[in-house]
């Protein structure tokens, strides 16, 4: 677990680490939340989940990129499902939270990463994201965040 990740409370909730990987890598949005030394500051964002990385797509400058300079440390949250049960008082989900560390990629280290995004979002228009790959990679950067503790829940 390591001195930084508490297990979870209620342990009849938790899921095995291969279930949340797989709700990581099936889910479209989360939250990225960094810290810039005076508050966190959470961001819903697109990205993609590969062997062990997060990929989200960035302008090369702005509060998630200030915040992860000066500190590197993140937490990335996703939802995979949920549902409310009214008359039950309840909510079905499931749901992952990701702890790592973040780098930012530029220029040329952003194509792979930018390609994976089409893909996932957008697999028709591969040609032509391509293009566009191309003609803009020099003006946006990558988060690139490396899982080093993952956790998941659900009520099913």
């Amino acid at each position: 677990m390591g001195k930084y990740f508490k297990p979870l409370r209620r342990k009849d909730r938790a899921l095995k680490e291969d279930e949340a990987l797989e709700i990581l890598a099936k889910s479209n949005y989360g939250v990225l939340c960094v810290f810039d030394g005076n508050y966190p500051y959470g961001i819903p964002v697109n990205y993609v989940y590969e062997d062990g990385f997060i990929y989200i797509h960035s302008a090369k400058e702005g509060h998630k990129i200030e915040s992860i300079k000066s500190f590197d440390r993140v937490c990335f949250t996703v939802v995979g499902s949920s549902q409310v049960m009214e008359n039950e008082f309840s909510t079905k989900y499931e749901s992952v939270v990701v702890f790592g560390r973040a780098d930012i990629l530029h220029d040329e280290q952003v194509i792979p990463a930018l390609r994976k995004l089409a893909q996932k979002y957008s697999p028709r228009y591969t040609n032509e994201a391509e293009r566009i790959i191309q003609d803009s990679f020099k003006d946006v950067a990558v988060i690139r965040i490396k899982i080093e503790h993952v956790q998941g829940k659900a009520n099913r």
